[in-house]
């Protein structure tokens, strides 16, 4: 039983640690995936603020007006607009307009997409939408960045903003609305798609293939761990030669038997015997033929026993011990008598023997709830009882009188 626990034990623990990696691998997957997400947005966001500073440390720059390119309506300044001939005319990009024209280009041609918003934007192309309008107002309380995860018609993007600091160029748009130098005037938004993925599908796979192969070889080693400690348990209180409960098997039994005839106020009684002149049926036959002589008296005594609660074991040698819970004398010494007639029954040859055959000397001994007698004097009693069989001629059953 100690042994399952400690194969539960081990199960259990197996389990849990490749729950555990699979939950730490991908913990740092999720990680790397926002970390790369990121950095990539990130990159982009800084080459935007580049081109940004750019254009405004220029005060703007000047292009053709075309069908796609007109005058920004909300640009206020007097050189807005440069009329260079009949067929050139020059408007001014500021930083905000070159933004919105570059995330168009850019969201044509990689996908890519950014949008320069704010809480009080001059253009109203510029308004947050519900996102940007709470990544802006925690950038107002100290936020750095923001940045997640998007689902959008079964595709992943990864939207980022960080805030716009005013700059002393900025200053020549914005100052009208009150902002200051490094005051945050607003954000760029970065949405980028997204192809990174987590190989959870992989991950998974892996880690049950290891948990499977962990667990047959934790479950194949156990069982024969505990194989080998029944069959250690079974030899330290099984005897090798009748398959019988051995001496020490004995007195653990004897002992739980005596406590239960004290609690109980029940008899308890021991017949102890042995075979006959077994010495010189070794010497005649041999010490094999002696093993399998006591090989047949075990299975007899075995077979002699009706009750499930009767219990017998060899005590060493030729010596024999049964215990019978809840009986009487009269009725230990019925038993003991139907065990020397099958004994003797079995015929086996003894040329030594006066019987010619083999044959048993029982002693019996009964103690009762009501009795001082300890369980060792209750064996030595038997043994006192088995002595004078063999005094009076042996092939037969005595008591033990006091």
């Amino acid at each position: 039983m100690e042994i399952k626990k400690h194969i539960i034990c081990a199960i259990s623990a197996w389990i849990v640690l490749v729950t555990s990696s699979f939950t730490l691998n991908y913990t740092k997957a999720v990680k790397e995936q926002r970390r790369i997400a990121t950095k990539t947005a990130k990159s982009v966001f800084d080459i935007i603020i580049t081109t940004r500073l750019w254009n405004a440390s220029h005060g703007g720059v000047y292009v053709a007006v075309d069908e796609k390119t007109q005058p920004n309506k909300y640009l206020k300044d007097p050189r807005r607009d440069i009329k260079v001939n009949d067929k050139l005319k020059l408007t001014k990009i500021n930083p905000a307009f070159m933004t919105r024209q570059i995330s168009e280009f850019a969201q044509k041609k990689e996908g890519i997409l950014f949008h320069i918003t704010g809480l009080k934007p001059i253009n109203p192309q510029n308004n947050p939408n519900e996102l940007e309008e709470q990544f802006l107002k925690e950038f107002e309380k100290g936020a750095k960045e923001r940045g997640i995860f998007l689902k959008n018609e079964g595709k992943t993007y990864y939207f980022y903003m960080s805030p716009l600091k005013a700059k002393k160029e900025c200053l020549k748009c914005h100052a009208w609305q009150g902002y200051k130098e490094d005051d945050i005037i607003g954000s760029i938004s970065v949405t980028l798609p997204f192809v990174m993925r987590i190989p959870f599908a992989h991950l998974l796979i892996g880690h049950i293939i290891i948990g499977i192969f962990g667990l047959c070889g934790i479950i194949i080693a156990g069982n024969k761990l505990n194989n080998a400690y029944n069959t250690l348990k079974k030899q330290a209180v099984i005897d090798p030669l009748t398959l019988l409960p051995n001496r020490r098997s004995l007195f653990e039994h004897l002992s739980i038997e005596y406590r239960n005839c004290q609690r109980y106020n029940q008899p308890l009684s021991i017949i102890m015997f042995d075979i006959d002149n077994f010495k010189t049926y070794n010497d005649t036959y041999g010490h094999v033929k002696g093993d399998e002589c006591l090989k047949k008296v075990a299975q007899t005594i075995k077979e002699s026993l009706k009750r499930p609660g009767d219990f017998c074991a060899r005590y060493g040698g030729e010596e024999f011990v049964v215990l019978l819970p809840d009986t009487s004398l009269e009725g230990a010494l019925h038993v003991a008598e139907r065990i020397r007639l099958n004994v003797k029954n079995l015929e086996i040859p003894h040329k030594k023997s006066p019987t010619q055959s083999v044959t048993l000397s029982l002693g019996v001994a009964t103690t009762d709830g009501n009795t001082a007698i300890s369980q060792d004097e209750l064996i030595k009693c038997a043994d006192i009882a088995l002595y004078q069989a063999k005094q009076r001629g042996k092939d037969q059953v005595q008591a033990y009188k006091t």
